[in-house]
């Protein structure tokens, strides 16, 4: 069974994405679920554009995880016992790629092969949703109350997720009837996706597409929280990325306050930090537009004697913009331990100088270093192992 899945918070570009998915294999069946108001979820079914079948369920508990297990892919099995080979799945906005794909594999087992993940997405608005406070249920995208995720957090991690980006007029640009290369904005959007997701093939609906590159280990890879992925090019456009290292810890309370500095402007900053109050810790951050967040992942190899040391790496094949991930050298005394730190955002408000300045005046001192981690306060409360 092959599958090719479309996520995105824009159903009008999602529905674009499908069809041109269901081109790429002969009768492709294209199922398009939608979580509505009062657990109510919309399936449609199409092959060779035309409308198969259309129906709707009535959850107990109508979340998008819900939605996923109980209804898309039950209704991804029952296709493939009717001799479906190839299914392009589109689904309800807010939905993660990896989550479905992760359910798939789980529940109808090896048969499952993954063709492309892909995210569709009008790039003019891609902004815009970076620096949206509001929740996905505030903005209308899911119909579930719970949902906080902003559009920002959604979408990063889609496109570290996905191999492939489809751009297409979101429904309002389509009703304007406004060309997209008249559209600053959509340029700055695409500008934007080359920073944040160096690694995707980035096409129009009506473009080039490169089916069957979905690779599920690289994608995991990428979105393993504190990895750090760069474009291997510089931007030459009004974005760029910034990547920056420290080998020492850094002193909690002076990190705590550069955090605020370190942010502000970015779009997305990412990396891991060795933070000196819970030195054995590999501690994750992120920023995306308004949020930042800290997370223990866990001991560091150094500290953890039956991992295998080494680093991660991206592929260096394709277009020339693959992107890996920025490891610190094995240090003699510090092992990986260490800071890495990926800052995204517009080129006048990513100073690199100041960025390297205030992290470098977070690291510990001589004197510091010399008096050991055990007096330094855990203000992030961050010792607990998870």
């Amino acid at each position: 069974m092959h599958f090719s899945v479309v996520s995105s918070l824009d159903s009008h570009c999602r529905e674009a994405a499908a069809v041109k998915l269901g081109q790429t294999h002969r009768d492709s069946v294209v199922v398009l679920h939608d979580l509505l108001a009062e657990s109510i979820v919309l399936r449609r079914i199409f092959r060779n554009g035309e409308l198969l079948d259309q129906a709707q369920t009535v959850l107990e508990h109508g979340c998008l995880s819900c939605t996923v297990r109980l209804d898309v892919v039950p209704t991804a099995e029952r296709l493939a016992s009717f001799g479906h080979d190839h299914m392009v799945l589109g689904l309800p906005p807010g939905v993660s790629a990896g989550f479905a794909i992760t359910e798939l594999k789980h529940q109808l087992g090896q048969a499952v092969v993954v063709d492309n993940a892909v995210v569709a997405i009008d790039p003019s608005e891609l902004d815009e949703h970076i620096w949206d406070k509001h929740t996905l249920f505030e903005s209308g995208f899911t119909a579930m109350p719970e949902d906080e995720r902003t559009s920002g957090e959604f979408l990063i991690g889609e496109l570290a997720h996905a191999d492939t980006v489809m751009v297409h007029r979101g429904l309002g640009a389509e009703l304007s009837g406004l060309h997209p290369g008249s559209s600053e904005a959509w340029a700055q959007g695409l500008e934007l996706l080359g920073q944040l997701a160096p690694h995707a093939a980035v096409c129009e609906s009506d473009g080039d597409f490169r089916p069957g590159c979905y690779d599920g280990t690289e994608a995991l890879a990428r979105v393993r929280p504190g990895t750090v992925r760069v474009p291997l090019e510089e931007g030459a456009g009004s974005f760029r990325t910034e990547l920056h290292k420290v080998e020492r810890p850094l002193h909690p309370g002076r990190f705590q306050e550069a955090l605020p500095r370190l942010a502000q402007g970015s779009h997305w900053m990412r990396g891991r930090l060795w933070i000196a109050s819970a030195s054995t810790n590999r501690i994750a951050v992120q920023g995306i537009g308004p949020r930042v967040w800290l997370e223990n992942t866990g001991k560091w190899l150094a500290d953890a004697p039956n991992a295998t040391v080494g680093g991660e790496s991206g592929s260096r094949s394709g277009k020339g913009m693959h992107d890996v991930d920025a490891v610190l050298d094995w240090h003699p005394r510090f092992g990986d331990r260490g800071t890495v730190l990926a800052v995204t955002g517009r080129e006048e408000d990513v100073d690199a100088a100041e960025i390297q300045s205030l992290l470098d005046g977070c690291a510990l001192t001589d004197d510091e270093m010399r008096r050991g981690f055990a007096g330094i306060v855990d203000v992030f409360g961050l010792e607990a192992a998870p």
